[in-house]
């Protein structure tokens, strides 16, 4: 198999991996989009699942991450339900974990650890718990495979981050100390920045807090009234959709048609109809001075300044106005 990727390159998978790709948990995120609900606002937010989850896979290649660190990188979403984090709010989940909390469930009733017995891997081995993986995962500020792919793949295909730019970055990575850490601190600088227009300005802009906010209100009311099950928050998007929009719910229905490319929206802290926060997601690249390893805002008076507006615009959120 050969993978075509538009941030990291060709690629040649087989073995353990290609059948994992192959399999239905993973097939499954295909339809399953990267940005929750703001496609039905912007079709050209496309990104899925299955598209981040070959590039944490390659990335963690690129890196020089073992093969069972590929595999847990590249199974690391499949327990996203459908809009992805938009069940967060249905639950009003603060963490926005619900897909790591029912990972293990999911796993388990699928055929990934078949596959993975088949190939001489014991899945709990390698899948619990992911944080073993030190180039996958790492907790908030820190750089990890997981961040970096989603944001740079975002940034690219949304907000014209050039390949240069993106090759310039990824040439300046290092694994030290079982962590991922930048080479120079302009590359971290440039990071910094770059990740707080996707967690900020994208994450968390008027479209996509509108989407997010009105599907979420669309799912709970079809939960409360048994239009849908719990079961169905793990089908697909369109599945899901379709059962939404063929529920005959009249609210529901009142509901969804809202969420369209039409709608005219704005930032207004003082006349809104909507405040939207997430979790906090700063970050402060490491970088390696002189063989020893620092925190970019020790560095960088502009990460530190980032980091300052980020932190403050987490806590204060989002108004948007229906224009």
């Amino acid at each position: 198999m050969i993978i075509h990727d538009k941030i990291y390159g060709n690629f040649e998978i087989d073995g353990v991996l290609k059948e994992l790709i192959l399999s239905p948990p993973v097939q499954r995120l295909k339809k399953v989009h990267q940005g929750g609900a703001c496609y039905l606002m912007n079709e050209k937010w496309n990104i899925t699942r299955y598209d981040h989850s070959i590039g944490v896979m390659l990335l963690i290649r690129k890196l020089g991450g073992c093969l069972e660190e590929q595999i847990a990188g590249l199974l690391h979403d499949v327990s996203h339900t459908a809009f992805s984090h938009v069940v967060d709010y249905v639950y009003e989940n603060e963490n926005e974990d619900f897909h790591e909390r029912i990972f293990d469930k999911i796993i388990e009733q699928s055929d990934i650890p078949t596959i993975l017995s088949n190939h001489g891997h014991d899945y709990k081995e390698i899948l619990f718990p992911m944080e073993q993986w030190s180039i996958l995962e790492q907790p908030l500020p820190e750089l990890c495979a997981d961040r970096i792919d989603y944001t740079l793949r975002d940034m690219h295909s949304y907000f014209n981050i050039s390949k240069d730019e993106i090759n310039k970055f990824l040439n300046s990575l290092i694994v030290k100390e079982e962590k991922i850490c930048v080479k120079s601190l302009q590359s971290a600088e440039w990071f910094t920045e770059t990740y707080y227009k996707e967690v900020i300005d994208f994450f968390m802009s008027p479209e996509n807090v509108y989407s997010y906010h009105l599907l979420s209100k669309a799912i709970k009311i079809s939960l409360q009234h048994k239009l849908i099950t719990s079961d169905d928050l793990l089908d697909d998007d369109y599945t899901l959709l379709s059962k939404l929009t063929t529920s005959n719910n009249a609210e529901v229905l009142a509901i969804l048609q809202q969420i369209n490319s039409n709608v005219k929206l704005e930032l207004n802290n003082t006349h809104y109809d909507i405040h939207g926060k997430h979790k906090a997601r700063l970050i402060d690249p490491a970088v390696v001075i002189n063989d020893f390893i620092k925190k970019a805002s020790e560095l960088s008076t502009s990460v530190a300044q980032l980091n300052d507006h980020a932190a403050h615009k987490f806590r204060e959120g989002v108004f948007i106005k229906i224009v």
